[in-house]
Parts: structure tokens; C-alpha cells; sequence
């Protein structure tokens, strides 16, 4: 039986209407509360918390019902149900990548492509993980003005909507973080429908068809750019 009964096979829809201002707090806070929890936890609910108000309701709802359950749970089992999910569970992975390349050598060009569209906006990540990273992505969404982490972002949709498929089927905390992020993107095209169906059923990819296959990453390369 499919661990994934009772959840929606395609991405959500619906989506929320959001300005820029709303959409940098939400990310902010999803980036904030995605990271692993350590003793700051309490005082960046806190923060997350005091932004609320200015948030559409279902939007705020679903930030504070992860707030909420997090301090419930409190930092020491946090810590411990974090690394199971996201560290232990291939369809939690919070690396972009993996969903759009899996672990085949084509992964290394899509983190650099990742590390080439920050470096260009003038975002330089301070986090020690690497930049596919989505709490890292988030953060560069919400510090970016020129509309390229959003764009980044919606270029990852699959991978995103398959994250939160899975958090939703392990009835994870987490999923309200996936829940309100979602609300606020793109409404998945066509392609980003299928491109989750197929992740579904038949996870990352395995295998490269050939080294230096470019051909998944989100944007271009300095390689490709650089061809007539």
C-alpha cells in the first residue's frame, strides 16, 4: 500500500495572494524554522511570531501551528525529530538538487549553478550547508530584491511539492513550514505537475546519460553561457 494514501497525488493549487513585504517574511520564517534547532529556537518563534499580523490568516495559521508544536515538543526531541526526518527520509532530503538530479554526478553542476545565481545577485551564504540547501534558498529569496531567488525558487517547485507530500504522509510539524511556503508560490504549471508525478512514482534520478548533461539545472551555468 502506497505510503502516501490520503494525500494529494499533484501539487496544491491553491494559492494566496501575497506582496513583496509578506513574501520576504515567509520566507524568512521558513528559512529560519527549517534549519536544525538549536538554543535560538525559542527566540526565533518569538520573532517569526511577532510577524504574524501581517501575514494572510491561513498563512499565519499554519506558521503558528508549527510554532506551537515545536515548543510542545521542546529543542531536545525537536533536535532528535529533525535528523530523523530530514537526514534519515530520501523524500525529506532538504537539498534542491537531489529531487532534480538525484545522486548522479550532474548534482555537482546544479549546486554550482545554484552557488552562481546567489553569487551574481551579491548573496553569499553564511550557513555551512551548500546552497541547494532549501532553508539557505529561502534565505536568499528573502534578502534578494530582483526577483531571482523567487525565480529560483518556482524552478524547483517539484521537488518542493514532493517535500511536502512526504512531511504531510509522516504527519510532520514540518509540513505547516511546507503548507504555508506552498500557499505562496507560483501556481504549479503543467509541467511542474507531471515533473512531481513522475518524482512520485518513480523518485530522482539514477543514472546520467552522459557526463556534463546540464540539461536539469535550474539556470545556466557560466559554461552554457559562455557557448556561441
Amino acid at each position: 500500500m502506497s505510503t502516501f494514501v490520503g494525500i494529494p497525488r499533484i501539487p496544491s493549487k491553491r494559492r494566496i495572494r501575497v506582496d513583496a513585504g509578506q513574501a520576504r517574511i515567509i520566507r524568512m520564517a521558513c528559512s529560519l524554522l527549517l534549519d536544525y534547532p538549536d538554543e535560538a529556537l525559542e527566540s526565533e518563534i518569538a520573532a517569526v511570531r511577532a510577524e504574524l499580523h501581517a501575514l494572510p490568516d491561513e498563512v499565519a495559521e499554519e506558521l503558528e501551528a508549527f510554532c506551537t508544536q515545536a515548543l510542545q515538543t521542546g529543542l531536545r526531541d525537536l533536535q532528535v525529530l529533525y535528523v530523523e526526518t530530514f537526514d534519515q527520509r530520501r523524500r525529506c532530503a532538504l537539498s534542491l538538487t537531489y529531487y532534480s538530479q538525484g545522486d548522479t554526478r550532474g548534482r555537482g553542476q546544479a549546486i554550482l549553478a545554484f552557488k552562481e545565481i546567489m553569487a551574481r545577485a551579491g548573496f553569499v551564504p553564511v550557513r555551512k550547508e551548500l546552497p541547494d540547501h532549501l532553508p539557505v534558498v529561502l534565505e536568499f529569496c528573502a534578502l534578494d530584491e530582483s526577483g531571482v531567488g523567487e525565480d529560483l525558487l518556482g524552478a524547483n517547485q517539484e521537488g518542493i511539492e514532493v517535500l511536502r507530500t512526504a512531511l504531510r504522509s509522516a504527519r510532520s510539524p514540518y509540513a505547516h513550514l511546507l503548507n504555508a511556503l506552498v500557499l505562496t508560490l507560483p501556481e504549479p504549471s503543467p509541467e511542474a505537475i507531471e515533473g512531481y508525478r513522475k518524482l512520485i512514482s518513480q523518485g530522482p534520478p539514477t543514472e546520467l546519460v552522459g557526463i556534463g548533461d546540464l540539461t536539469a539545472t535550474p539556470f545556466p551555468t557560466s559554461q552554457e553561457r559562455r557557448q556561441p
